[in-house]
């Protein structure tokens, strides 16, 4: 039996590139297609920005100076076993959408069913909300300017603080 070279799965999967749920159910099929399907699931997340979930990797992805930020502003981030995958290095592109999936994530968080004790948690209602998505923004900028060796575009709507500049400086 032959098998078909990584690069001829490589061009099969990128043709999926858009159909989320059948990369996902494809990446569950072997070790191989796994580390395939993953960059390419991974190369623009900001697509699938309305999956609470992504916010949640996200925010497990930060590293101590970045959690700091938003651990100021009351937000536990809970430790977890390390992922698989450092799925923001493969990120290329981060969209202005992020602040829409952040403040879906936020309102969730606050007001959805989900509150087990595995869930991330808001301490206290947030008067200024502005200033919450600004600084969870900030956060994940920040991670994805240290994270993401592949990063192209990043373009985002909130405020830009000193931490940015000075990463970018870098």
């Amino acid at each position: 039996m032959t098998k078909l070279p990584t690069e001829c799965f490589l061009k099969i999967f990128n043709n999926f590139r858009n159909d989320y749920k059948n990369l996902f159910s494809f990446l569950l099929v072997n070790r191989h297609w796994c580390r395939i399907i993953v960059p390419i699931l991974w190369n623009e997340p900001t697509i699938y920005i309305r999956d609470r979930r992504l916010i949640k990797i996200y925010l497990l992805s930060l590293n101590a100076e970045e959690r700091a930020l938003i651990t100021s502003l009351k937000i536990i981030v809970r430790k977890y076993p390390k992922p698989l995958f450092e799925y923001t290095s493969y990120t290329r592109n981060v969209g202005y959408k992020l602040t829409d999936g952040i403040k879906d994530w936020i309102y969730y968080e606050k007001y959805g069913a989900n509150k087990s004790k595995n869930s991330i948690l808001i301490r206290e209602v947030i008067k200024d909300e502005d200033e919450l998505v600004d600084t969870i923004e900030c956060s994940l900028v920040a991670m994805f300017l240290r994270t993401s060796k592949k990063l192209r575009n990043l373009t985002f709507s909130g405020k830009i603080n000193e931490m940015i500049f000075e990463r970018l400086y870098r």
